[in-house]
């Protein structure tokens, strides 16, 4: 409901201060490795295909026809289509939206920052993350630990996320969340168990990478042989006290490959009974006319200012909070 009297902001004016330092010296980061800032529309008339995320969306009419347009949840698609034109390694620090519940780390509106490093795999841009958080919290040296996806769970299930039954994740995502014995589908198995018992245990003494993910959830990212000779996603996903700060990918240059991950995604909304949106083709334009090869990460600038400021909601970082309308 809205209160015309809550015209306040919901942080305090030292938090927008801090707020405003983090931008600075993330701009003094990239300044200093020349790496480009750009700023991409918020609005689209295509959107993305990802199942697992709701997009926000504005209707208007143009020349007598009515039009569709989605508020971006990433400049990713937009950032890869600069990639593809030449522009180098680029960021960029603003706003997405995503409908999603509001909650404690949940804002339809929230900050991130996205960037693309031409010619790094993911190993490279895990290294530069790291050195990007050193900076931000004026350390010499951080050292952040790195764990496989499988031996995380092996850590703190003793159970292997690759070569497990599905009955036995679903006997373990039941166990810790009385849920998931009905459930067919391996990856939101995975996905329960990991967000209910790993999450909350790793990166609790310094920030913790997370890395060569199960093929079935590479999003964008390529796919390689681990040193074990199994095929996995060449992603990673940084986690801090308990909280996800950032997902990063080796990224995809195959169009021919996106494309099949696209019309996969496409039939996943369709079975799920979700709404038909416009997905962004442009992109597949863009793969074909040729992506570098590069990675690429996206960071929530509001849950690193969480952590920065000791804040355990997200209101409490951002000027004026949704809720409060």
């Amino acid at each position: 409901m809205y209160d015309a009297s809550l015209w306040q902001p919901s942080a305090d004016m030292a938090t927008l201060q801090k707020r405003a330092q983090l931008f600075s010296t993330i701009r003094d980061f990239f300044s200093a490795r020349n790496v480009m800032e750009v700023d991409t529309p918020c609005l689209s008339l295509a959107s993305i295909t990802d199942p697992h995320i709701e997009v926000l969306t504005s209707h208007t009419h143009s020349l007598g026809k009515a039009l569709t347009y989605y508020l971006q949840t990433s400049p990713e698609y937009a950032m890869k289509r600069l990639l593809c034109a030449g522009s180098g390694s680029i960021y960029q620090l603003g706003k997405v939206f995503r409908a999603e519940e509001i909650g404690r780390r949940h804002s339809i509106e929230f900050t991130m920052l996205e960037w693309y490093r031409v010619g790094f795999d993911h190993w490279q841009l895990m290294d530069e993350v790291e050195q990007l958080l050193a900076s931000v919290l004026q350390l010499d040296n951080l050292q952040c630990e790195r764990l496989s996806y499988q031996e995380a769970f092996l850590r703190h299930l003793e159970l292997d996320p690759f070569t497990s039954s599905l009955s036995q994740l679903q006997e373990c995502a039941h166990k810790h969340t009385e849920y998931g014995r009905q459930e067919e589908d391996r990856d939101t198995l995975l996905e329960l168990i990991f967000s209910t018992v790993v999450e909350p245990a790793i990166g609790q003494q310094s920030p913790c990478f997370i890395h060569d993910y199960p093929t079935t959830q590479a999003a964008l990212a390529k796919i390689y042989q681990d040193e074990k000779g199994q095929s996995v996603a060449a992603r990673f996903e940084l986690y801090w006290q308990g909280m996800e700060l950032a997902n990063g990918y080796h990224e995809l240059t195959d169009a021919q490959e996106q494309q099949q991950r696209f019309d996969e995604d496409k039939h996943a909304r369709q079975d799920l009974g979700l709404v038909d949106r416009q997905f962004d083709e442009r992109l597949i334009s863009a793969l074909h006319a040729g992506l570098p090869e590069c990675a690429g990460v996206a960071l929530g600038i509001d849950r690193l200012l969480m952590l920065l400021c000791e804040q355990k909601h997200i209101d409490a970082v951002i000027s004026f909070a949704h809720q409060r309308a």
